[in-house]
């Protein structure tokens, strides 16, 4: 089960990897199996389902992303907390997004969805 410090911790690293565009720190986070759907990756990678699954497909995309936004930079709202997944709700580049975090035992990211104001 997860605490609100395990997730506050988590998202304060989470949000400083991204504003840093440093992918490896990033990608630190999610286990090498891990699950992506974000309508952006349907837009981006044309894939219908808009899931991708294992960090090299989801490595490429954000690649992709941050190349494309050299600019990107998150501002943490609120953390909301469940039994083994997280919510972070944060201002984004093209405006405030939500995204759904489940983690395995070993605090690492399983599967990831990410919601956004559009």
């Amino acid at each position: 089960m997860l605490d609100k410090p395990f997730v506050d911790h988590f998202a304060a690293q989470w949000i400083a990897a991204w504003n840093a565009h440093d992918l490896p720190r990033i990608l630190a986070h999610y286990a090498d199996d891990f699950e992506m759907s974000s309508p952006y990756i349907a837009q981006l990678f044309s894939v219908p389902s808009g899931t991708l699954k294992g960090k090299q497909a989801v490595e490429a995309y954000w690649h992709k992303a941050l190349e494309r936004m050299p600019t990107l930079r998150f501002e943490l709202v609120d953390t909301l907390v469940g039994v083994n997944s997280a919510v972070l709700y944060y201002r984004g580049a093209r405006g405030m997004a939500a995204e759904v975090f489940e983690f395995n035992a070993a605090g690492r990211v399983t599967r990831a969805a990410a919601h956004y104001a559009t």
